[in-house]
């Protein structure tokens, strides 16, 4: 009896240790890999050649990451998409646009002092368009 309960907890052991994408459909994994946020999706698929051709293979994957950078960079993804850009490619032009605008729009940088604020920050290029929206929002703070 001793050696079923060994052979059955080396057995879960062995099994915890799997990789779950091996083990689970690959709806489940792109499910979980889903509620990742694009750094961590980017990181995820540098773990193993498995999960990177899971991820990398997945575009709703990245479809709803950029659907998610559409709401304050539409125009840009538009364009990308439009010129026939993949999702990930589409996210990857544009992900840091779009936190640098969605902080401009939140009023994070309406009382910088100098530039030593914004030290370490990420910044990106902004179109005409998007400066106006930036110093509208501004103008009515």
């Amino acid at each position: 009896m001793q050696h079923d309960t060994t052979t059955s907890l080396t057995s879960a052991a062995e099994t915890s240790q799997q990789n779950f994408v091996e083990t689970l459909p690959t709806e489940m994994s792109v499910k979980i890999f889903g509620e990742l946020d694009p750094g961590s999706l980017c990181s995820a698929s540098r773990t193993c050649r498995l999960w990177h051709h899971v991820i990398e293979e997945t575009e709703q994957l990245w479809r709803r990451q950029c659907l998610l950078v559409r709401t304050v960079c539409q125009k840009e993804v538009d364009s990308d998409r439009g010129h026939g850009l993949s999702w990930k490619v589409t996210l990857v032009r544009n992900y840091t646009r779009s936190c640098l605008k969605r902080d401009w729009l939140r009023g994070r940088y309406s009382h910088v002092n100098s530039a030593e604020e914004l030290s370490g920050r990420r910044m990106a290029p902004l179109d005409v368009e998007t400066w106006g929206e930036i110093l509208q929002a501004e103008l009515d703070r």
